[in-house]
């Protein structure tokens, strides 16, 4: 199984910027979408964004289109998420997963997803 490790995360103003960074370690690394998804207190979890290992389809949700860009590096095995013009409602726990299944329109949970530990985003004046 994959395992996964965020950095980058912390307290910024609104209409800041943030790069959160995902390191995966294991076999196979390269086959594996990876994403990104948040959970603030009180809310359930949401799919923020996901990056296919085959053709780079990339997904991102409503709420952070055109703010928020995913990137990877199979080379250092790491995935990037760029965090622009960020919002109060940006504030959450951010988690690495793999195993996913993308396309362009939704980023789904495989069978046996792996998860990071979570980075604390705080989006506040």
């Amino acid at each position: 199984q994959v395992q996964l490790v965020e950095s980058g995360g912390g307290t910024v103003q609104p209409d800041g910027s943030l790069t959160l960074s995902c390191a995966a370690s294991g076999p196979n690394v390269d086959y594996y979408a990876i994403g990104w998804f948040r959970q603030a207190p009180g809310k359930g979890r949401e799919g923020v964004s996901c990056i296919s290992s085959e053709d780079g389809s990339t997904f991102y949700a409503d709420s952070v289109k055109g703010r928020f860009t995913i990137s990877r590096d199979n080379a250092k095995n790491m995935v990037y998420l760029q965090l622009n013009n960020l919002k109060p409602e940006d504030s959450a726990v951010y988690y690495c997963a793999a195993d996913l299944l993308v396309s362009t329109s939704h980023c789904w949970l495989g069978v046996n997803p792996s998860w990071g530990q979570g980075t604390q985003v705080t989006v506040s004046s």
